[in-house]
């Protein structure tokens, strides 16, 4: 619970940054005479830059968790976020005080990006070093649901405040997301200062003697690093794909949906993907975690089509249906991703290894992932088959580190096999 209710904090503080860069940011931190287009790519430009600040704060916050523990380093990564996303809710726009409005809002994006950055490695560890060896899936996907609740917080506040106009939403509205995040730090940080040490830790990390977990990691563990990387594509880029840029596609004029429509579509596909993140976890646990990252990395790319084409067409109960259906599929690359990451590395530098795996990918694969998209519409003359297959490469950069990922368990020897397995929680000692 403790991983679960950190994680939807940081999530949603994450989110509503999001939301606001898509459909607000434009409007309130850039100059009113600066082409759409390209207020949009800026916007995206400043949402990018937490997911490059991700690497630094998972080595940061990693070498705290692996040195001092899990507990420590979550405490602080949840109140670095709580405070830049208020911040952001005070800030004033480019109208009041020209270049300094995206400046700050960019110092409040990178504090959040080196929150973030040691804040999933961290949650992910809290849940599966706690969990019994058949169950590691299914505890890993707690951490994993704190996606989609908090989407489900950021993207139904900002559909309740647009019921109140355009004109309400960009003068005042937008900043009340993002000033209600000093609320959730207070019951986060509550929570989290009342959770225990993992067990892995205790075990078998606090106080034995260790090098520099940064060290380590890359002596050591480079390898699973960089397919980690791989295997973030699809949970990071394809995530942000079909979720902010898709809504910032169909807010373009070439298009012009009501931003109702989309964000109503998204509140609800975040809420049932919040339903569905957990027995997609448990069913790793039968079926084996890489099985099911292999589904879900698939069936996205075959649902992205028919979203892409319903949203042209400006149906918009297909692009209801199609909004929930991806968010389905994705959590196939997304519930069993604690757990998957987590068995890939051994206890000593895990913290370290695994928020430098997932920061290195969301930097590249999340940060990027939008604006290349911009920029591939722009360079096609609005061509959005360009952005399909963008999704595609995605798609096969995250099967290859699926296919070639190693897993450990807590309870046996470390095991050098990158044999493609479905059960990820049996002890080998023989591999």
């Amino acid at each position: 619970m403790a991983a679960l209710v950190g994680t939807s904090i940081e999530w949603y503080d994450f989110y509503v940054y999001a939301t606001a860069a898509a459909i607000i940011f434009p409007h309130i931190f850039f100059p009113e005479d600066l082409d759409p287009a390209l207020a949009t790519l800026a916007s995206f430009g400043t949402y990018a830059v937490a997911f490059f600040m991700r690497p630094l704060g998972g080595i940061i916050f990693g070498h705290v968790g692996d040195k001092l523990g899990r507990k420590p380093a979550l405490t602080i990564t949840l109140i670095l976020m709580g405070v830049a996303t208020t911040l952001v809710g005070v800030l004033p726009g480019y109208a009041q005080i020209g270049i300094w409005g995206p400046i700050l809002l960019i110092l409040c994006r990178m504090v959040q990006g080196l929150a973030v950055g040691g804040e999933w490695g961290g949650a992910s560890l809290m849940a599966v070093e706690s969990a019994p060896p058949k169950w590691k899936t299914f505890y890993g996907g707690f951490t994993q649901v704190g996606n989609p609740l908090g989407a489900l917080m950021a993207t139904g506040a900002f559909w309740a405040l647009s019921l109140l106009g355009q004109e309400a939403l960009l003068a005042w509205a937008w900043r009340i997301p993002f000033l209600f995040s000093i609320v959730l730090i207070g019951v986060g940080f509550w929570v989290r200062y009342r959770v225990e040490e993992t067990p892995v830790f205790a075990e078998k990390v606090e106080g034995q003697e260790q090098s520099t977990p940064l060290l380590f990691a890359l002596k050591n563990n480079w390898s699973p690093i960089m397919l980690g990387f791989l295997i973030i594509a699809m949970s990071s880029g394809g995530y942000v794909i079909a979720t902010t840029f898709v809504q910032n596609y169909a807010d373009t004029p070439e298009i012009g949906l009501d931003p109702t429509i989309i964000l109503g579509a998204l509140t609800v596909a975040s809420f049932v993907e919040m339903l569905v993140t957990l027995p997609i976890a448990a069913l790793g646990d039968k079926i084996g975690a890489k099985m099911v990252m292999y589904i879900g990395v698939l069936s996205s790319f075959f649902v992205i089509i028919p979203l892409v084409l319903s949203i042209q067409a400006k149906n918009v109960a297909l692009i209801w249906v199609f909004v929930i259906l991806i968010r389905i599929t994705l959590s196939g690359a997304w519930a069993p991703l604690s757990t998957l990451m987590a068995q890939m590395f051994r206890p000593q530098s895990r913290y370290t290894s695994m928020s430098l795996s997932y920061g290195l990918g969301a930097a590249v694969w999340g940060g990027l992932s939008p604006a290349i998209a911009s920029l591939l519409l722009v360079i096609t003359g609005g061509n959005f088959w360009s952005v399909v297959g963008f999704f595609g490469l995605l798609t096969i950069a995250a099967y290859i580190g699926v296919r070639f990922a190693p897993q450990h368990s807590d309870l046996a020897p470390v095991t050098g096999s990158f044999n493609a397995r479905t059960d990820t929680t049996a002890v080998n000692t023989h591999d």
